[in-house]
């Protein structure tokens, strides 16, 4: 999700305050008004009497056929960056397709794809008609051939699903806050009022329930605890699953609504036997400029999402992320092994449900709100690809940084699956010093992070390949 800046002090980071945004509070779809039917769905007042039935049932949305795809070998890619819907040239869609024999090639079994809606701005995340998927990436029968060409490629297209907000189109009491529905499709009306925002919104004065977590100040807050809101998106998720071709959901922004309403729409729609992850970028803890070590209130946070969601979906690992990259700027390697002899983020402690990453449109690509050290990509990439969890590859690092980072994550990703590594594999550490970390995974790979050359008693046998190394890393695969 973009519109929000960490919280930072000097390089460090968490979520915080959203930059201003050109127009933020003025969220309006300037679109053509198009054919729709249906009616308004009524406001949600829990103690009130039912509202009378609409004078027509809408059509019903058929819930698709769950993907066969167990994703404890899952291997994710973000395929877009910030700026991709510039690049893509009104046809980002296209240049992904292309990309697919390369998508193989890194062995990536999901492809994370931009927010599929029209919005507000360029990047997405500022949705507004649901169902209308023209977008600055591209159109709907662009997007609709991507997925169609992935799933034949067996990759699985993965939407951007941004529900916690959406752009209003027509004001009332000087505020953006009433939804039209301009575009013809099956199922429940978009067409809402006042009634879908939550009440306690600061800004478009909604007369919904109170929300259900950290209000986002750009566009009027959904009121999730409504069922017609929510039957709505089911609604809509179904369409973009079983018309569009997703087969999976990453869900923006879930700080902003309960997580239970998550596992309610992978329930309702996909399933929770496929991948879906949530974003739930969560604060770290500092003492100063230094970040600390014990970081088990951030991984604890992550652990709470995941059970609210009703171990539905993943989370990104926020935390490993934070300790990674201060590992390797700092030379503190000692960072990647807690004090019960674990990884120091979720992957330490749930890593079946950790999606590591160093990288994504927010914190790096032309954002850089929370970039992991240049230098070191190579070595961050290194210790995601040897470890549990599911690691999400960046588009950029493997399409613009030049070929020796991508052909050593190819190598990477290809050792990865020779030796079997997934998310739940063994993970024995068997180094933490400042200056040297030691790991064997899945008793087939050990891989070295760290400056320090000597490794003494730690130095592999002849039972022990040499695969590849880079700037402070090396790999190596068992052979006997």
């Amino acid at each position: 999700m973009a519109l929000r800046q960490p919280t930072l002090r000097g390089a460090r980071s968490g979520p915080g305050a959203a930059p201003a945004w050109p127009g933020a509070r003025t969220c309006r779809l300037g679109r053509a008004l198009r054919v729709s039917v249906r009616a308004q769905a009524p406001p949600f007042l829990p103690d009130a009497a039912p509202a009378a039935p609409a004078a027509a049932e809408p059509e019903t949305v058929a819930k698709p056929a769950q993907p066969a795809c167990a994703y404890e070998k899952a291997l994710m890619l973000q395929a877009f960056g910030w700026d991709s819907w510039k690049k893509g040239e009104g046809n980002w869609y296209g240049k992904v397709k292309e990309a697919i024999p390369d998508i193989k090639a890194l062995g990536a079994t999901h492809v994370w794809l931009p927010p599929p809606s029209h919005s507000v701005s360029a990047e997405g995340y500022l949705p507004g008609q649901l169902y209308d998927l023209e977008s600055k990436y591209g159109n709907e029968d662009q997007l609709r051939d991507l997925c169609t060409a992935l799933k034949q490629a067996g990759i699985l297209p993965m939407a951007d699903i941004v529900i916690n907000h959406r752009c209003a189109d027509e004001k009332q009491d000087g505020v953006y806050n009433k939804f039209k529905d301009h575009t013809d499709h099956v199922g429940s009306s978009i067409e809402w009022g006042r009634w879908a925002i939550t009440a306690n919104d600061p800004v478009f004065k909604g007369k919904g329930n109170p929300d259900t977590g950290d209000d986002f100040h750009a566009a009027p807050d959904l009121d999730h605890t409504n069922p017609d809101l929510r039957a709505a998106l089911k609604d809509w998720l179904n369409w973009l699953a079983a018309d569009i071709g997703f087969a999976g959901w990453r869900f923006d922004f879930v700080r902003g609504y309960a997580p239970n309403f998550v596992g309610e729409y992978i329930d309702a729609t996909l399933g929770g036997d496929t991948l879906h992850v949530g974003e739930l970028w969560t604060d770290v803890a500092w003492n100063g400029e230094n970040l600390e070590y014990d970081q088990n209130a951030s991984r604890q946070r992550l652990c709470d999402w995941i059970n609210g969601a009703e171990k539905r979906a993943c989370a990104f690992d926020f935390t490993t992320k934070a300790v990674l990259q201060e590992a390797t700027k700092r030379c503190q390697y000692d960072r990647l092994r807690d004090g019960e002899g674990k990884a120091p983020g979720l992957l330490g402690w749930w890593p079946g449900k950790a999606v590591t990453f160093l990288e994504n449109h927010d914190t790096g690509s032309t954002q850089q709100h929370w970039p992991f050290p240049s230098e070191f990509v190579g070595t961050g990439y290194a210790y995601l690809l040897t470890h549990p969890g599911i690691p999400c590859v960046f588009w950029d690092h493997v399409t613009t940084w030049g070929p020796e980072l991508k052909d050593a994550v190819l190598a990477l990703a290809a050792l990865r699956r020779r030796a079997g590594v997934d998310a739940e594999s063994k993970l024995e550490i068997l180094a933490a010093d400042p200056d040297l970390y030691v790991a064997r995974v899945a008793d087939r790979v050990l891989v070295k992070l760290g400056p320090r050359m000597e490794l003494g008693e730690l130095q592999p046998g002849d039972d022990w390949s040499f695969v590849l190394s880079g700037k402070d890393w090396a790999v190596w695969e068992k052979t006997a």
